[in-house]
């Protein structure tokens, strides 16, 4: 008997598997390929992303991998030297300031390559079992548990799990959803790409010392360039078209070999293809999350076009969000009702991340699909650390149905980002995530010190000094701020241990 069963080891699973493990919760990770990806894909961490990774212990070895910088250039060309039809991005100075005054957690600058190793490796230290090379062939639930079929692929043996709870982390094709029936919604699918990673000596052809990433739109093809984090490494995009007779089989080397030279302009280039994959661009959110005993993480949840970095940042939010809750329900602090704040919360968000997405990439890479039907974006930070959860894990004191928040002037309401506030020189509020915190008035620190000695669960106070009129709280109020960072609860009153209980047990459906 172990506590979770995590089906796929990518962002979403690794992510999870590692913020479980730090719970003490007994975990079984499976995935039926033989490593972690082995080449770089979804790349870059959001500061949202990085305050997770550092509760997970892992932001620094993450930022190690990759340092972080502030050269990073974004534009629309038919080539990488020829005509730029659309500059994005060329001076992110001036948002990582902004972004500064919001958290200190940062950005990271990692791939996918790089990340997942990391977040096994810790959930490894934790005690999590993982083993590749596994494949799940079935699974059937009842009242009070899972009972998964796993086939080792190498000897053919098949053993049989019981588990309290399984996670469906395997990915846009996620078989689990399929066995469950849960249909998706959306705009579907936008088009198929053939993703190219190349070795080739580009010296001079782009400014050293920067991130380039370009959207392509040429006469002969539509793609995308990004360099990479690694010497001479880079990666390539080409649009394809199965729906009108087309497979991989007709795009040899030699032929992506052409489209790269035409794309970056480089004739005499002779690019070394180290792997090739096709993928399919689409835009789908699944209608449920959770399954009885069974939620859906990552792409498995969701599908999103990959303009504007979202989806693998998703993913780890995911991760990080069905563990804490499923964390509290397996150490007996919280009702089987928190589980249900899973997809009350997190679908919503992926549907803002797919339609930010979606916009994105018919400005960028498919203008011909303009129309009625393209959601408007609310604006990528205000998704990123702006977006207000809403389920009965928050306290909601308004009436105000807007998803989201301008970031940087944050509202400290329940439902959305606590607010980032020095509460000693090297200490902000946001350093203080991962743990249920009571942040306080400077006149009622003590008074709410006292109540949280007889709540139903440990919780930290902390004063906001002269920072309490950025919660909102007043001089002898106070804010509950969640494991996740989210404001569950504020008030204003003095400190009364009778109402703090009463809202700890609300918002953890005791």
């Amino acid at each position: 008997m172990t506590d979770v069963v995590i089906v796929g080891a990518g962002l979403g699973g690794t992510s999870a598997a590692m913020f479980l493990a730090r719970q003490g919760v007994q975990v079984l990770v499976v995935e039926k390929h033989a490593g972690t990806s082995p080449h770089p894909r979804a790349a870059g961490q959001f500061p949202r992303t990085m305050e997770f990774l550092r509760i997970g212990g892992v932001a620094e070895r993450i930022l190690a991998a990759a340092p972080p910088n502030d050269g990073f250039k974004i534009k629309v060309a038919e080539s990488v030297r020829g005509k730029v039809l659309h500059t994005i991005a060329e001076d992110f100075s001036e948002l990582l300031a902004a972004v500064e005054k919001v958290t200190p957690a940062g950005w990271g600058s990692a791939s996918q390559d790089q990340v997942e190793p990391i977040l096994l490796d810790k959930a490894r230290e934790h005690g999590a079992d993982v083993r590749f090379g596994t494949e799940l062939t079935s699974f059937e639930q009842d009242a009070d548990g899972v009972n998964v079929q796993l086939l080792d692929l190498a000897t053919g043996r098949v053993e049989q799990v019981r588990a309290k709870y399984l996670i469906a982390a395997d990915g846009n094709r996620s078989q689990i959803r399929e066995r469950l029936g849960i249909p998706r919604t959306g705009k579907g699918n936008l088009g198929n790409a053939i993703g190219i990673v190349f070795d080739a000596d580009l010296s001079g052809l782009l400014p050293d010392g920067e991130t380039w990433l370009y959207y392509l739109q040429n006469p002969k093809f539509t793609g995308a360039y990004v360099t990479s984090n690694y010497a001479n490494r880079h990666i390539f995009a080409l649009e394809y078209h199965p729906e009108q007779g087309e497979s991989m089989h007709d795009y040899p080397p030699e032929r992506l070999a052409e489209f790269i030279r035409i794309g970056l302009d480089s004739p005499d280039l002779e690019p070394e293809i180290v792997w090739t994959g096709p993928w399919e661009t689409a835009a789908k959110v699944a209608e449920r999350w959770r399954a009885g005993r069974v939620f859906l993480v990552g792409d498995a949840g969701k599908v999103t076009p990959p303009t504007g970095g979202m989806g693998g940042n998703a993913a780890v939010c995911d991760g990080y969000d069905i563990a804490w809750k499923l964390g509290a329900v397996l150490r007996g602090e919280a009702g089987d009702g928190l589980l249900d704040t899973y997809e009350a919360e997190r679908k919503p968000y992926a549907q803002l991340v797919v339609n930010e997405s979606l916009y994105n990439y018919v400005q960028r890479l498919a203008p011909h699909m303009a129309g009625d039907d393209i959601p408007e974006p609310v604006g990528h930070p205000e998704v990123v650390l702006g977006y207000r959860s809403r389920s009965t894990a928050v306290v909601i004191d308004d009436d105000d149905p807007a998803p989201v928040e301008n970031p940087f002037e944050p509202s400290a309401r329940p439902g959305f980002h606590a607010p980032h506030a020095w509460l000693a020189p090297d200490q902000s509020t946001v350093d203080l995530f991962g743990d249920w915190q009571l942040f306080t008035g400077p006149d009622g620190y003590e008074a709410w010190q006292e109540a949280a000695k007889h709540a139903p669960i440990d919780v930290g106070v902390h004063s906001l000094g002269e920072h309490a009129d950025v919660y909102g709280v007043g001089a002898q109020g106070a804010s509950l701020v969640r494991p996740d960072g989210v404001v569950a609860w504020r008030t204003t009153d003095t400190a009364d241990g009778e109402s703090l209980n009463e809202v700890l047990r609300r918002v953890l459906s005791c």
